[in-house]
C-alpha cells in the first residue's frame, strides 16, 4: 500500500501513527470533482487499513483557511453547459406563434430539469459516499480548522470526530443565498451532534460564527492561538492512539451513529432545488464578483 500521496488538492503521508491529511489547492480548498477523486482515494486507503495508521488528522496549507466550500465557479459551468443544450429548442420557439412559443420553451425546461438533476445527482452521490465514509471511518479523526470553514468545508470538517480551532476560523452554511441548502450531509450531521435548533439558527441566517461561539456551541472542542490548531490536533490524536483500536472503533460506532434517513431526504431537496433557474442567476452573480473573497457572508457574530 502507498503511504504517502501528493494530489492536485490534498496530499497525506502518516506521521508518528497519525495519516496526516493536507488540503493545499489554492485559493481556498473549494471542492470540485477533482478533490472528490481524491477523497474517495482517501477513502480506499482508509478502508485498507490507513496506512498503519490509528487516527487521521486534517488540517489546511492555504493562507485562507480550511475550505470555502463547494467549487462553485464549477457548478455553474456544468449548469450553463446543460442550459446550453437545450438552447436550440428555445431559439426555435422564437419563431413561432406566443401559444407555441410557451409550450416549447415550458418542453426545453422540462428536458434540462431530468439532465441537471442527473448530472448534479451523480456528483452528490459520489460526495454522500465518500463524507459518510469518511464519518465512519474506524479510526478517530480530528480537523485543525483556521479561517474560512464555509458550506461544503464545514460540511467536511463535521465528517470529522474533533474539531480544534484557530481563534481567527470562522463557521457558517451561506447556501440559502444561492437559493439551496447544504448538499454534503452537513445539516444532519450537526443536527446529530449539535441538535437541530443549532442548524436551524446557521441555515436561516446564513451567518458566520467566530471560533469562541463555535466553542460554545459544542461545535469546536479547543480554541487555539492563531496557527496552533495543527500542534493541538497532533496532542489530541496522541492521546486517541494510546488505545486498544478494536475498543476504539466500537466506541466511536455507539457515539457517532450515521443519520441515514435525514441524509437522504437532504441529498433529496438539494437535488430539487439546484433546477431552479434561480439558482443558476445566483450562481452567475458568484462568478462574476470580482472581490477577493465572493465565498463570504455577510455577517458574524
Amino acid at each position: 500500500m502507498t503511504t504517502t500521496f501528493r494530489g492536485k488538492t490534498m496530499s497525506w503521508e502518516p506521521v508518528e501513527g497519525v495519516l496526516e491529511v493536507r488540503l493545499h489547492r489554492e485559493p481556498a480548498n473549494e471542492i470540485g470533482t477533482t478533490t472528490l477523486t481524491e477523497l474517495e482515494h482517501l477513502v480506499r486507503v482508509i478502508g485498507e487499513g490507513a496506512a498503519g495508521c490509528r487516527a487521521l488528522l486534517w488540517r489546511s496549507e492555504v493562507k485562507r483557511g480550511f475550505c470555502a466550500g463547494a467549487d462553485l465557479r464549477e457548478l455553474h459551468a456544468g449548469l450553463v453547459e446543460r442550459k446550453e443544450q437545450v438552447g436550440p429548442l428555445r431559439r426555435v420557439a422564437r419563431a413561432l406563434p406566443t401559444g407555441a412559443q410557451d409550450l416549447l420553451r415550458e418542453g426545453a425546461r422540462r428536458v434540462s430539469q431530468p439532465v441537471v438533476r442527473r448530472k448534479v445527482g451523480q456528483f452528490i452521490d459520489r460526495i454522500h459516499a465518500a463524507f459518510d465514509a469518511l464519518d465512519q471511518a474506524p479510526i478517530p479523526t480530528v480537523a485543525a480548522v483556521h479561517g474560512v470553514c464555509l458550506g461544503g468545508g464545514l460540511e467536511l470538517a463535521l465528517t470529522a470526530d474533533v474539531i480544534i480551532a484557530d481563534k481567527n476560523a470562522r463557521f457558517g452554511f451561506p447556501e440559502l443565498r444561492l437559493g439551496l441548502i447544504p448538499g454534503f450531509g452537513g445539516l444532519p450531521r450537526l443536527s446529530r451532534d449539535l441538535g437541530n435548533a443549532v442548524a436551524r439558527d446557521l441555515l436561516l441566517t446564513g451567518r458566520t460564527i467566530r471560533a469562541s461561539r463555535a466553542h460554545e456551541l459544542g461545535l469546536v472542542s479547543q480554541i487555539a492561538a492563531n496557527g496552533q490548531a495543527p500542534e493541538i490536533a497532533r496532542a489530541v490524536t496522541r492521546q486517541m492512539i494510546r488505545f486498544d483500536p478494536r475498543v476504539t472503533a466500537q466506541a466511536k460506532a455507539f457515539a457517532k451513529p450515521l443519520p441515514r434517513a435525514d441524509l437522504d431526504r437532504e441529498k433529496e431537496t438539494f437535488l430539487r432545488m439546484v433546477t431552479d433557474p434561480a439558482v443558476l442567476d445566483a450562481l452567475t452573480t458568484f462568478v462574476q464578483d470580482e472581490g477577493p473573497m465572493p465565498w463570504l457572508p455577510g455577517g458574524s457574530r
